[in-house]
């Protein structure tokens, strides 16, 4: 496909390393799929990788495509290039953005993951919409509500659930509000699965504890453990 040299532009002018892969690569061949985003360059999350490029106000359109085992998989190409940004300033504008809302929310609610709720370093934390961009699009930046901090262990763990949640296909934004990988502090189901779950951390002198636990359990048959210790209270 020709674009127009004002959009060329604009994806030349982004040099970070994980975006420009993506954008190079659909440059090249017209879109580009999870399998080869993980399989060929080695990003096991491909959606974060799509948002990198979301980021510099460059359209993405997210649609199904058959991988290679036949079953389906998300595509990734460029959507409507004049619904890009009209200035190179506007397009690194929202990296400076994406900081702002970062900070919002650390202020807030503190330098944690919104789903592990275990404190970390804030340059770990990477900011998400709880609702992902795939099923409603984009969000008023004005409402810090929209978005989570996630580790990258919780942000893998949500791409991973939601590309493969049946709504991933019907988009019902109505229940991903309902989905603990939205808003874990009040759900009623886990990318459809009606289930709970609770994370216990162990720090300090209960690590000693938490040792003791895989001791006498076993690491596999630990989760049963603290299940039947929780039910005899």
């Amino acid at each position: 496909m020709n674009y127009s040299q004002e959009f060329l532009a604009i994806l030349n002018a982004v040099s970070a390393k994980r975006p420009r892969t993506v954008i190079q690569h659909i440059l090249q061949n017209g879109f580009i799929t999870s399998e080869e985003l993980k399989n060929t360059y080695g990003y096991d999350h491909p959606p974060r990788a799509v948002r990198d490029v979301r980021d510099y106000g460059i359209p993405i359109i997210t649609y199904r495509v058959a991988g290679s085992n036949g079953r389906s998989i998300a595509a990734y190409k460029f959507g409507d290039p004049s619904q890009a940004v009209n200035s190179l300033s506007k397009a690194f504008g929202r990296t400076a953005l994406a900081k702002a809302i970062k900070q919002a929310l650390i202020e807030k609610y503190g330098v944690k993951c919104f789903v592990y709720l275990e404190r970390m370093e804030e340059n770990i934390l990477q900011v998400d919409h709880r609702v992902p961009y795939e099923i409603d699009g984009e969000q008023d930046v004005r409402d810090i509500e929209v978005f989570m901090l996630l580790c990258p262990s919780a942000n893998r763990a949500k791409s991973w659930s939601c590309e493969h949640c049946e709504n991933w296909i019907k988009k019902d934004a109505s229940f991903c509000l309902r989905c603990f990988w939205a808003y874990p502090e009040g759900y009623d189901h886990i990318a459809g699965r009606y289930e709970k779950v609770i994370h216990v951390v162990f720090t300090g002198d209960e690590i000693e504890d938490y040792n003791k636990l895989i001791q006498m359990s076993g690491a596999d048959n630990a989760q049963k453990a603290i299940k039947k210790l929780i039910h005899d209270l």
